[in-house]
């Protein structure tokens, strides 16, 4: 992570501002500046040829007020324990602006999936469980994938805590494959949910989808997903890029072709060609005149340095932290609409919840079942905050961390601070 950004920092600059927009005491939230658990395991792996390889794990458990704890576990070669931090909170403040019963926590490791084999990623994978297993399980802390890790990997999760625990444990685990107890429509939760934020959005503003330019930053499982909805329902996807180009078409990509093109090459666009398309980098990419930059890379994407570049009449952000406050305040200035993360992104655990409902209950539902209850989550979650938003004169962002602290606020101070 840079030096310059601390992410861990920002989460907490936005959370103190929503705290004074709310009236709350110092203490009313003190609770919620400091994380209840944070632990740093190291990760020994034999590798294939043999010779040790120790890796830095983390997981953190922010809060626990509302729920089992609630996140995702990232492999990637820059996480570390501030980013853990910051990915928990978010995770807090997701879970409680769509109201589900669960508090945040996240998973980390320091490591390059792309740079390990198969074998390589199993034993990673296992051995990081086998450390972290003491906080984890299906009515204290539930993980599922992030950036670098897919259904595979939390299928070997969901192996190694069982293989422990004597008997089979689907429940401590979401995103896993459907034949061990994964749910329907839950690899296109987080797609589907910004999906549906940005209709919401384009509603309250009383606009159309058709024709709308998007521009989608990544195109791994959100960004890919959501750019296939939002083409079904009209919109024109412009741009799309993931770590190593990003193709612009000024009529529209073939979404479908490029997803198969991805599936075929390593899950990377490169190389990829339609008649028009023009190559360019990711910066350009942000500040590309769209109607709508749909973020589904990395956090720190719009910074200070960039934000008076940002063209789009309104930002998705379906990744983690893709825009520092500095630069929410540039944006707000220049009129830019943002959806914030802990609402747009938050199909994904949502359509967790349900699974892991699912695996208590060892009952399966539909797909039609499943897409019609997060439409009408993420849609309540989106007018509730929407109504702050007019009601207060605030950011989206600053109103979906209002709604959020308010109830875990709300639940910390019915439970009381023990002993």
């Amino acid at each position: 992570m840079s030096n310059t950004y601390n992410p861990y920092q920002n989460m907490l600059d936005v959370l103190d501002d929503a705290a004074l927009k709310l009236g709350l005491e110092h203490n009313d939230y003190i609770t919620l500046r400091t994380p209840e658990r944070e632990l740093i395991v190291s990760v020994p792996v034999i590798m294939d040829d043999g010779h040790t390889e120790v890796f830095t794990g983390y997981r953190v458990q922010h809060s626990s007020s509302r729920g089992p704890c609630k996140g995702g576990i990232r492999f990637h070669p820059n996480a570390d324990l501030d980013e853990v931090k910051a990915l928990a909170a978010w995770m807090s403040f997701k879970c409680a602006v769509v109201n589900i019963p669960y508090g945040g926590a996240k998973g980390g490791v320091t490591c390059d999936p792309a740079e390990l084999s198969m074998s390589e990623l199993q034993r990673l994978t296992r051995r990081y469980i086998a450390m972290i297993l003491p906080l984890i399980g299906p009515e204290k802390d539930i993980p599922a994938p992030d950036v670098g890790t897919n259904p595979q990997v939390m299928a070997w999760i969901m192996d190694t805590f069982s293989m422990f625990k004597g008997y089979s444990v689907p429940g401590v685990v979401t995103g896993k494959p459907i034949e061990i107890g994964g749910s329907l429509g839950r690899t296109e939760a987080t797609g589907r949910g910004v999906m549906l934020s940005t209709l919401t959005m384009l509603d309250k503003l009383g606009l159309e989808a058709k024709n709308m330019t998007v521009a989608v930053q990544g195109f791994g499982n959100v960004g890919s997903i959501g750019a296939k909805l939002l083409k079904e329902k009209g919109f024109c996807i412009a741009a799309i890029s993931d770590a190593f180009c990003a193709l612009y078409k000024k009529d529209g990509i073939n979404i479908e072709a490029a997803i198969q093109y991805a599936n075929n090459n390593n899950k990377s666009i490169k190389g990829y060609y339609e008649e028009g398309i023009q190559v360019m980098t990711n910066e350009t990419l942000l500040e590309l005149d769209v109607d709508i930059l749909f973020l589904a890379a990395l956090e720190n994407q719009i910074k200070k340095d960039n934000a008076d570049r940002i063209r789009a009449r309104i930002i998705v952000e379906g990744a983690n932290g893709p825009t520092t406050k500095d630069a929410d305040e540039i944006l707000a200035n220049k009129g830019i609409i943002v959806i914030p993360d802990i609402l747009a992104n938050a199909g994904g655990v949502v359509v967790s919840y349900f699974e892991w409902v699912q695996n208590g209950q060892s009952f399966m539902w539909d797909e039609n079942y499943i897409n019609n209850n997060l439409e009408k989550i993420m849609k309540k979650a989106f007018t509730e905050v929407w109504d702050v938003h007019i009601e207060k004169r605030v950011p989206l962002r600053m109103a979906a961390y209002m709604v959020a602290l308010n109830r875990i606020v709300k639940a910390k101070k019915a439970r009381c601070v023990f002993p």
